[in-house]
């Protein structure tokens, strides 16, 4: 049996197919002392052969594309050197994840140490990561957060809140003739409520205040008399800072009542800040009371925020979901503590608004994830501690960029802004080499994977999107800080921890514009850009002057004069601010000064009209009691 089994397993294996050139052959038929051994003939064993090794076919390169590299030197062997070296390697490779820092073994001398926090962390902690815990404990956030956010802001009457900025005069002519749209002037009270930080809301643009231009700066005129009577024109806000009514930390409320005509407002500085003063007259003026009716009227970002990190701390290193659910928590907690505490935007926040912005910033959101979270997150699952560490102090930094780049002098990528304010062009130089840097590390990460042209065809293709819309007529290129964070997502989308650090703190970037500011355009008109600056128009000018004023004519019989209008340039007329009010509008060219009060100083400011529109305002000229007239600096107020 033994033999009969070996010989049907020799025979099975004998079963093989000899192929000769051209001709397939039974062994069987090898043993056979009749047959005839098989002839070849020349012809069928070319034709066999070619059967049997089939030519692949080469594919033929036009001739213009070996003219062209040629042209280029395209060819040239360090040109091929250079890409092939920005080619990176093929195939493309995977970054390995980090290793853990706190997880190392250490050999100094002859005995070992090994640092093992992550794998204690993860150990200690996995009861606490069953998802239905997780579930439960998102559902008391959403609730506490209400709460948070009920307090906040909807146990003070809505019209309580003002912001910032919020004032009783407007700027230039914005209040009409005599200040008739500002009305009433006194006998008048107001409760309000002012939310936190107001010291660090300033003028983005020159703003005149006699013959005084100030900027960058919140804008308070007087305060410093023994009944603290600040001009109407003041930011209520920050004049309750400064007079110790309202906490610049916590917000706060008060009451104010108007009190009309008043002159000779002093500056005086306190709280942090100093007020302007101002020598002549105003029409409306307000006083702060010592006490408010107002109650629960603290702002609560501080405590929001202390809360809203704890959450995400514990998210990162106690209950650690999934990836993609610790990104998603990320988003909505960011998102919502802007929308309702550190940058609402207005006051009480505008849940409406809040909820408009909500839906797009999650499909970007989803963007962001498919192009570069989900490939660095899941990178660090074996250690949450350095994830904590490398996400969540950038994150949080990106989403309070309100408070940690205040200091930066930079406001807006708009040449005029830069220029103006100190140290801004310096700044910009700064991040600008930051960046440099930080693209050029990014750059050789991505070429390590063979990723790079990929990258590059992307962002080069983007670019040439961009060049040609900054050039479209009547219309200017605005960079927005939440455009930067979409144009640099995608390149972070790898497992190194410097793409986590940037990943969390475009992510906050991006959450702190669409949220305090939602989806500005990124091409926009001169005026958008403008705000409250000149427009630069024409100026007119006065005739009189400090050589031709007669100060031997009694203050109340005086005249001032001015040129007439220009031909041909569309203005019908003239507007006149004295004091910074505007007391005339018409075609004539003077005004009498009898109406003013003598033995003050008075300003004027000057500028054309066209329909009643007015232009840009001239500085101001100053006519002093002793009757010195100085005449008005150059250029508009």
């Amino acid at each position: 049996m033994a033999e009969a089994a070996s010989s049907s397993s020799s025979s099975d294996s004998s079963r093989l197919t000899l192929t000769r050139v051209g001709v397939e052959v039974d062994p069987h038929s090898l043993t056979d002392s009749s047959s005839t051994p098989p002839k070849y003939t020349p012809n069928q064993s070319f034709e066999l052969e070619e059967q049997a090794l089939p030519v692949q076919p080469v594919p033929r390169r036009h001739p213009w594309i070996g003219r062209v590299q040629r042209a280029l030197w395209l060819d040239h062997p360090r040109v091929q050197r250079v890409w092939r070296y920005v080619r990176g390697p093929r195939p493309k490779v995977e970054l390995p994840d980090p290793t853990p820092l706190l997880y190392r073994t250490f050999h100094p001398g002859r005995r070992h140490y090994t640092v093992a926090l992550e794998p204690a962390l993860i150990r200690y902690t996995r009861p606490l990561t069953n998802p239905w815990l997780f579930v439960l404990l998102a559902a008391g956030y959403i609730i506490g957060f209400a709460f948070f956010a009920r307090a906040q802001a909807f146990l003070t009457p809505a019209d309580s809140f003002i912001g910032c900025t919020a004032t009783y005069w407007a700027a230039l002519d914005g209040c009409g003739l005599d200040g008739e749209n500002c009305m009433p002037f006194d006998n008048s009270t107001f409760d309000f409520r002012c939310p936190a930080q107001c010291s660090k809301v300033v003028l983005q643009n020159p703003r005149t205040v006699g013959d005084e231009q100030v900027d960058f700066v919140p804008l308070i005129v007087g305060g410093g008399d023994p009944d603290g009577t600040y001009r109407g024109d003041t930011f209520i806000c920050a004049a309750a800072v400064q007079a110790g009514l309202v906490s610049d930390t916590r917000g706060g409320c008060a009451t104010l009542q108007l009190v009309g005509n008043f002159t000779d407002y002093l500056p005086f500085s306190a709280n942090g800040l100093t007020s302007l003063g101002f020598p002549s007259v105003f029409p409306l003026s307000f006083q702060f009371l010592p006490t408010t009716t107002l109650t629960s009227c603290s702002d609560l970002r501080n405590e929001a925020l202390a809360f809203n990190i704890i959450i995400t701390a514990l998210l990162f290193l106690v209950l650690r979901p999934k990836p993609i659910v610790l990104y998603w928590c990320l988003v909505c907690i960011g998102f919502w503590h802007i929308s309702i505490f550190s940058q609402p935007m207005a006051s009480p926040p505008p849940l409406d608004e809040a909820f408009k912005q909500f839906l797009p910033t999650l499909f970007v959101a989803y963007a962001f994830w498919r192009l570069a979270f989900r490939f660095t997150i899941p990178a660090f699952r074996k250690a949450p501690i350095e994830a904590s560490v490398w996400y969540l102090a950038p994150y949080w930094t990106g989403v309070l960029t309100n408070l940690t780049l205040d200091k930066i002098p930079i406001d807006r990528l708009v040449g005029s802004d830069i220029t103006a304010r100190p140290g801004g062009l310096a700044a910009l130089i700064i991040i600008i080499l930051i960046l440099l840097v930080i693209v050029i590390n990014q750059i050789r990460v991505i070429r390590k994977t063979g990723w790079l042209p990929w990258y590059l065809g992307w962002y080069i293709a983007g670019g040439l999107v961009v060049l040609v819309l900054s050039q479209l007529p009547g219309l200017e290129l605005r960079l927005h800080h939440y455009i930067l964070a979409l144009v640099l997502i995608p390149g972070t989308g790898f497992p190194t921890r410097l793409s986590a650090i940037y990943q969390g703190f475009l992510l906050g970037m991006f959450l702190n514009g669409v949220a305090a500011f939602g989806y500005d355009s990124i091409l926009q008109t001169a005026a958008d850009l403008r705000r409250d600056a000149p427009l630069g128009s024409d100026l007119p000018t006065f005739a009189t002057n400090s050589s031709n004023y007669n100060s031997s004519l009694p203050f109340l019989d005086q005249t001032i004069f001015w040129d007439a209008l220009p031909d041909g340039d569309g203005w019908d007329g003239f507007a006149l601010l004295v004091d910074d009010v505007e007391r005339y509008v018409g075609t004539a060219l003077n005004y009498s000064l009898a109406a003013l009060q003598p033995g003050i100083v008075h300003f004027f400011r000057l500028a054309f009209t066209s329909s009643g529109v007015s232009g840009d305002f001239t500085m101001a000229a100053t006519l002093y009691p002793n009757g010195t007239w100085v005449d008005p600096a150059p250029g508009p107020s």
